[in-house]
């Protein structure tokens, strides 16, 4: 025998929580379009303070592809009838800041050591945003925006390369830091 579920009339129906999804989703998208905003601002200190040509030259692209991403948030919100709003972002604030901390601690270090201190603190800003944009992909879908998680999807993916090239930039640092 089925148990019955007693009335309450606090339960939310599923317009309710669907609306309550959707709101989620615009919050979280602000918050991610202040992140990137933050490293529009912070990635030109990072091709300055980089030594190595190849990290140098990867820092100014993905500059160019965090203009994209702001790009893609805006054309999301669009999507979904929103104007875009960007929410203070502590998170990315304070991985900015470390950033910043980097860059003025890596004066006083070798030049392959500060390079390498620098993919470290890119490289957390990257999974914060791989995390971010991969959340924010899966609830677009499960709110059946799929033209707003395929923007979501194309970013979270360049911040993925982005992650990967690092790697990559790290390899001879190491080898020059030895």
């Amino acid at each position: 025998m089925a148990r019955e579920i007693p009335f309450n009339s606090d339960r939310k129906t599923e317009g309710d929580a669907s609306a309550e999804l959707r709101q989620l989703l615009l919050d979280q998208m602000g918050d991610l379009l202040h992140a990137e905003n933050q490293l529009v601002k912070a990635l030109p200190k990072m091709v300055k303070a980089a030594h190595s040509p190849t990290l140098r030259r990867g820092f100014s692209e993905h500059l160019e592809q965090t203009r994209g991403h702001v790009q893609r948030l805006q054309e999301a919100f669009e999507l979904l009838g929103a104007k875009a709003k960007a929410i203070p972002c502590p998170g990315m604030k304070g991985l900015v800041e470390e950033g910043s901390e980097t860059i003025s601690d890596g004066k006083e270090m070798p030049e392959a050591c500060a390079d390498l201190a620098l993919i470290i603190a890119a490289q957390k800003v990257e999974h914060y945003e791989i995390s971010g944009y991969g959340s924010l992909r899966t609830l677009a879908d499960r709110l059946g925006e799929s033209r707003v998680a395929r923007l979501l999807a194309d970013n979270q993916a360049e911040e993925e390369q982005a992650d990967e090239l690092l790697t990559q930039a790290a390899q001879p640092l190491f080898e020059q830091a030895a």
